[in-house]
């Protein structure tokens, strides 16, 4: 079928994306409200010192830890949706998401408030669901490995889940509880350069193995029999990716707090534009992952008075994006 002339080639929609991402960046950077002027023409930041610590003590963090949120969660949210051959998994199916609320609510309840505690406890507790998930389903005897793993993952989400219920139920309704509800609803007003730096190592090596074996997640969405004729040995490879994308997703929830549909909603949207083939499609996801989170933050903080936390709005415009492509009579997973 021949590409029409008004649509760029794939690679060449790889660096449009790039470029926006940058420009959208940068935008959000002096987007927001500051005393007396604003802070659209640069020339503020050499003559106000104020206007200086603002921008790069506040929002540049701010902005690198939304970036790294969006390409971690939708970058896992690929690699979770190629590898058990469905569109509807997200980074938080294996226990992830509710392994981490589990974590923060406990640590804020029993360790104290410290933002190091409960972003330990988040991503410990996180990493504990991915363990938990995956030893379930090495003990089932029935079903398919994907099978297996999926019924795992949801057991340890209900668990987990439940355990946060009850975390809330025993809270201070006066001091934990606002605490808890807050952290779940997830947002980034917390953030600066010492929680970003923390996050960083762990984010950027996960996402560069994942970007680096891309091509392979080609071929284990295929059956195992097809994918060992390939060179590749499926069970080593699925558990490299399954890892480095929960060490990512567990590295950003830990410090945002659960910020849903951006893993799951992100991939369908690059996969329409790039098909499945994730050489170009996971880029392509974290792309538009950087950009969804950017805007999402930025209109977080900027439309009201008071600011909204972050998973309202990804679950808002998310499940809005959703319901277009379910009404779409074209939707389907691009081969």
């Amino acid at each position: 079928m021949m590409q029409s002339p008004l649509i760029p080639p794939k690679k060449e929609r790889i660096f449009i994306l790039l470029f926006i991402l940058i420009i959208i960046f940068f935008i959000a950077l002096f987007i927001g409200r500051y005393p007396s002027k604003g802070l659209m023409d640069p020339r503020i930041l050499f003559s106000d010192t104020l206007a200086w610590k603002l921008v790069f003590n506040l929002r540049l963090p701010r902005l690198l830890t939304s970036l790294l949120l969006g390409v971690s969660l939708a970058g896992s949210g690929m690699v979770f949706q190629m590898i058990f051959s469905n569109p509807l998994v997200e980074p938080g199916f294996l226990g992830v998401s509710q392994g981490a609320a589990f974590g923060a609510a406990f640590a804020i309840i029993f360790l104290g408030s410290s933002a190091w505690i409960i972003q330990g406890s988040a991503a410990f507790f996180a990493i504990t669901g991915l363990g938990f998930s995956y030893y379930i389903a090495r003990r089932v005897r029935f079903g398919g490995w994907v099978l297996r793993l999926i019924l795992s993952g949801i057991a340890v989400s209900a668990l987990f889940s439940a355990g946060v219920g009850i975390m809330k139920y025993a809270a201070d309704p006066m001091s934990q509880l606002p605490e808890i509800t807050f952290w779940l609803l997830g947002g980034l007003w917390s953030i600066t350069w010492k929680e970003l730096f923390t996050i960083l190592p762990v984010t950027i090596i996960s996402m560069t193995i994942v970007f680096l074996m891309r091509w392979r997640l080609n071929v284990l969405s295929l059956d195992d029999e097809t994918a060992f004729s390939l060179g590749i040995s499926p069970g080593k490879a699925r558990l490299i990716f399954l890892f480095s994308a929960t060490a990512a997703t567990a590295a950003v929830i830990s410090v945002s707090g659960i910020v849903n549909w951006v893993g799951l909603i992100v991939p369908h949207i690059s996969r329409r534009l790039y098909k499945a083939d994730t050489r170009q499609s996971l880029p392509g996801a974290m792309l538009l992952g950087g950009i969804f989170t950017i805007i999402c933050d930025t209109m977080a903080r900027t439309l009201f008075a008071g600011e909204i936390p972050l998973g309202i709005f990804t679950s808002l415009i998310g499940a809005g994006a959703f319901i277009i492509l379910l009404l779409n009579r074209n939707m389907r997973i691009q081969k």
